[in-house]
């Protein structure tokens, strides 16, 4: 039988017999595989599904032309991407099932994970921030001379998202080899194109972000083969981005839920005529590459191996709860060495911001992987000067000024966790931080629970009131992350404890966000080791000892209790948490069953702040060592003023001196 004429043009160019079988196999595979899921998602035993029917041929391709040691950041409808690096299919189904043998324990579905194994990123739902995450392992390989290049996708829908823009606009700036392949489908969900963007094609993107763009027919997997081929051997001997944009056509509905309703028929027709298996199915058995009987043949083995996959992952019982260990697991183990600091009473007398910096060039010293990131944080040294001369000591490639994209950059130091490298970001004021939030409460804190992999980065946050910035350079918002489970967070009061948490965050494989307090910088001075030193993250320490009454703070807070309680009089336990994310639990019961009467102090507003979280526990932990009621003390429950008579009112050291004199007097 002759086979009917294809309604795409295929060019096998200089491509063997062996590597368009080779092709062929790839690509049937995902749809076969998909066909058997469309089957289970109606018997219910798969819980949802992200159709990739009439894809295939882009993750195939671009899977394909890679080489097997670099990495691919995958979206919902690439399937070909992982049967491309050969997953195994019984632990790949058993993570649609939310099985343990899966990738992520049963701890998250579909292709929401990632395989170090097989050089794969999984995507999180918000469907951006993977594009900048790519970034960041590709600047690993261009620091490391690795000649090697990431791709990453984004369909139509999800390059109107800001990470889009971000992670592009980073990877031209900084020349990162990272392919970004664009599969336009026409439709984000139900929405079209014409209701997404006013621009005729993605590639009129590429010239605007200073890249090479490129569009192929997302259908024809020789096409997308042999161009991401071609663009990735250029690309690891000339370090550059390129955007591709890879034309196709989505069969089925955003998942099976949605439906295609909203789709013509006639769109639905043209498309089904491009199908990208059976064109090309069809044209290797015209040009006599493929016969009837090995089409058979391949078609019967790659069902076997299914069958088997799913009676493998059938065969495993549902997870069972291991609180401990889903406790255990929000964090990459880490036994913290700890490095005294020298007990020598010589120690010289350093200002806060000293402090820091010193740290932060110890660390930098200690670990040539670490890469500091920020805004003009390289040759200006930052607007409060702390990596002042780090150009000269440690060079330009690991002190990176950045654009003002925080997210993308919080997503580059995840990407460098990934090759096995450290990274500091830091916010020129914590207030921005806003604008990396999904990164860092997403993609940052959820990493290593959803698939092992940990996020090696340190965000430090210049934060606090008292300058009259006014609401946008001067809000306390370290309350926002320690609701978070995954992240650390750190917040010193001193210069000892300065150097010594952030020498300590860097060592730790997990992400930590580090506090600074701005008013502190240069105001206050304390003795401060030379030698390298940590400060053990998650120990509270006494500021302060005395018996009438116990505050318990941190920050500018344990300052105004100092200064209150000299101002007074008053004999009290002060408390310097140090570490809020996770605080000293046992700190807290000694202190509350010493003195029994008990304070919380902080600069964050008081509704929603971690005073409330701490209260709570004395109570329902301590109260039968209580001789009065907790009381909180913080900041008004306003947006904090500009003019300094409102910022003083706003802020809480008049109204912690009325409540320590209530206390002492209850």
């Amino acid at each position: 039988m002759t086979p009917t004429a294809t309604a795409l043009t295929f060019d096998r160019q200089a491509l063997t017999n062996e590597t368009l079988l080779h092709l062929y196999q790839h690509l049937l595979r995902p749809r076969l595989i998909e066909e058997k899921m469309l089957i289970l998602l109606r018997q219910g035993k798969v819980s949802k599904w992200f159709s990739g029917i009439g894809q295939e041929a882009i993750s195939v391709g671009s899977t394909l032309a890679l080489e097997a040691d670099e990495y691919i950041l995958p979206l919902h409808r690439n399937l070909g991407v992982f049967t491309g690096r050969e997953v195994p299919l019984g632990r790949l189904f058993a993570q649609w099932q939310g099985k343990r043998t899966g990738y992520t324990k049963g701890r998250d579905r579909s292709f929401h994970f990632g395989t170090n194994e097989h050089h794969i990123v999984g995507m999180i739902s918000h469907l951006g921030p993977q594009l900048a995450v790519a970034g960041g392992i590709a600047l690993a390989d261009v620091l490391d001379k690795n000649p090697k290049v990431t791709v990453t996708y984004s369909g139509d829908g999800g390059a109107s998202e800001g990470d889009f823009h971000e992670a592009l606009n980073v990877a031209a700036v900084w020349q990162l080899p990272v392919i970004f392949i664009i599969e336009n489908n026409g439709y984000g969900l139900s929405t079209p194109s014409n209701e997404q963007f006013r621009f005729k094609s993605f590639v009129d993107k590429g010239p605007a972000y200073g890249m090479e763009a490129v569009q192929v027919d997302g259908n024809n997997v020789l096409e997308v083969y042999t161009t991401i081929k071609r663009l990735a051997e250029d690309m690891r001997q000339n370090p550059h981005p390129v955007l591709v944009e890879a034309l196709t056509f989505r069969m089925r509905g955003h998942e099976e839920a949605s439906g295609t309703k909203y789709v013509p028929q006639s769109l639905m027709e043209e498309w089904a005529a491009k199908d990208p298996v059976e064109n090309y199915e069809k044209w290797l058995m015209a040009e006599g590459i493929l016969t009837e009987t090995a089409k058979h043949g391949i078609r019967e083995k790659i069902k076997a191996a299914i069958e088997a996959g799913l009676q493998e992952a059938d065969a495993e019982p549902m997870p069972t709860a291991d609180i401990q260990e889903e406790i255990a697991d929000m964090y990459q183990p880490f036994d913290a060495p700890v490095t005294d600091a020298p007990k020598d009473a010589a120690a010289p007398e350093k200002r806060f911001i000293d402090a820091i910096q010193e740290g932060m060039k110890q660390s930098m010293e200690r670990y040539p992987e670490l890469v500091l990131m920020g805004q003009d944080i390289a040759d200006y040294g930052g607007v409060f000067k702390i990596t002042e001369g780090f150009v000269a000591e440690f060079g330009k490639a690991r002190v990176r000024n950045t654009p003002l994209c925080e997210s993308a950059i919080v997503g580059i130091g995840l990407g460098l966790s990934i090759k096995r490298k450290k990274a500091m970001v830091e916010m020129q004021f914590a207030d921005f931080v806003t604008c990396g939030f999904n990164q860092i409460v997403n993609n940052l804190a959820k990493s290593h629970y959803r698939w092992g992999q940990n996020a090696d980065v340190v965000v430090r946050m210049p934060t606090g009131a008292g300058s009259a910035a006014g609401p946008f350079h001067s809000q306390s918002n370290e309350a926002w992350f320690t609701h978070v489970p995954g992240l650390k967070v750190v917040y010193p009061s001193n210069p000892h404890d300065a150097k010594g948490l952030l020498c300590a965050a860097f060592e730790d494989p997990n992400p930590v966000l580090y506090f600074e307090h701005k008013m502190l910088y240069r105001s206050l001075t304390g003795p401060v080791p030379e030698a390298y030193y940590t400060t053990p993250i998650g120990q509270a320490a006494l500021a302060a000892e005395g018996d009438e009454m116990s505050i318990i703070t941190y920050g500018m807070g344990v300052r105004w209790a100092l200064q209150t309680c000299q101002d007074l009089g008053v004999s009290a336990d002060i408390l310097d948490l140090r570490t809020l994310l996770p605080w000293d639990q046992e700190a807290v019961r000694r202190t509350v069953e010493k003195n029994g009467r008990v304070i919380i102090l902080h600069e964050d507003t008081m509704t929603g702040g971690i005073g409330g979280e701490i209260a709570a526990w004395i109570g329902e932990n301590c109260f039968e060592h209580l001789d009065a009621p907790v009381r909180r003390v913080a900041s008004l429950d306003t947006a904090i003023p500009f003019a300094p008579p409102l910022e003083a009112a706003f802020l809480p050291q008049q109204r912690l001196r009325e409540q320590v004199q209530a206390l002492r007097s209850y």
